[in-house]
C-alpha cells in the first residue's frame, strides 16, 4: 500500500477528528465534551486537534457542516428525484417528518449556538453558513417554481427564510414533543409555489 502524502494524512486526521467529535457531541453534548476527549477517543494527541481546528467551536462548526451537508443532500436528492410536483412535495414531507427535530443534532445546534453568542468570530462563521443554506433553499424553490411554470408567491430568498425559520421552530418543538407534525412546512411550500391543496 502506498504511503499517504502529508496532505492526505492531515485530511484523514481531520476527517477522523470530525467523525469522533460528531459522535461525542451528539451522544454526550457539546459543553461536557472536551477537546481532550475527542483527541483521546480518536487516537490522537490534543495537539493534533489544535493543528486542525483553532478551537472547540471551530471543531463543532465542522461537525455541524457535516450534518447540514448530509441533510441538504438527502433533501435535494429526495425532492429532485421524482418528476411530478406532488411526488416532490410528498418527498419533502417525508424528509421533514423523518429529519426535522432529530433530537441529537437539534439539541447540539441549539447548545452550540447559545454558547457561541458571545464569540463574534464564531457568529460570523455561523451567519455565513446560514446564509449559504438559505441560498441553496432559494435555488431549490426557484427550480421547483420554474419546473411547475409558476412564480413563487414571494421572492425565493424570503420564501427560503420563511421555510428555514419554520423548520427550526418545528425542530425545537419536536425535541420536546416528537408527535408535533411537520405538515405545516409542506403546506407553506405549497402556498409559496401557488399550488392548490
Amino acid at each position: 500500500m502506498a504511503r499517504l502524502s502529508r496532505v492526505e494524512s492531515q485530511e484523514r486526521t481531520r476527517e477522523r477528528l470530525v467523525a469522533t467529535a460528531r459522535e461525542l457531541f451528539l451522544r454526550d453534548g457539546y459543553a461536557v465534551t472536551s477537546l481532550s476527549d475527542v483527541a483521546e477517543t480518536a487516537g490522537y494527541s490534543k495537539g493534533a486537534v489544535y493543528s486542525n481546528f483553532r478551537s472547540k467551536g471551530h471543531l463543532c462548526l465542522a461537525v455541524l457542516d457535516d450534518i447540514r451537508a448530509e441533510q441538504l443532500a438527502l433533501l435535494t436528492e429526495s425532492v429532485m428525484r421524482d418528476p411530478g410536483a406532488e411526488d416532490r412535495l410528498a418527498a419533502f414531507a417525508a424528509w421533514s417528518e423523518a429529519h426535522i427535530g432529530a433530537e441529537t443534532w437539534t439539541v447540539l445546534e441549539v447548545e452550540f449556538l447559545t454558547g457561541a453568542r458571545h464569540d463574534e468570530e464564531l457568529r460570523r462563521e455561523i451567519t455565513a453558513r446560514v446564509t449559504a443554506i438559505r441560498a441553496a433553499l432559494a435555488l431549490l424553490i426557484e427550480a421547483l417554481a420554474q419546473e411547475l411554470g409558476t412564480s413563487p408567491a414571494m421572492p425565493p430568498e424570503q420564501a427560503a427564510m420563511t421555510l428555514l425559520s419554520l423548520g427550526i421552530g418545528l425542530g425545537l418543538q419536536r425535541v420536546a414533543d416528537p408527535s408535533v407534525p411537520t405538515a405545516v412546512l409542506t403546506d407553506t411550500l405549497r402556498l409559496v409555489l401557488r399550488l392548490d391543496r
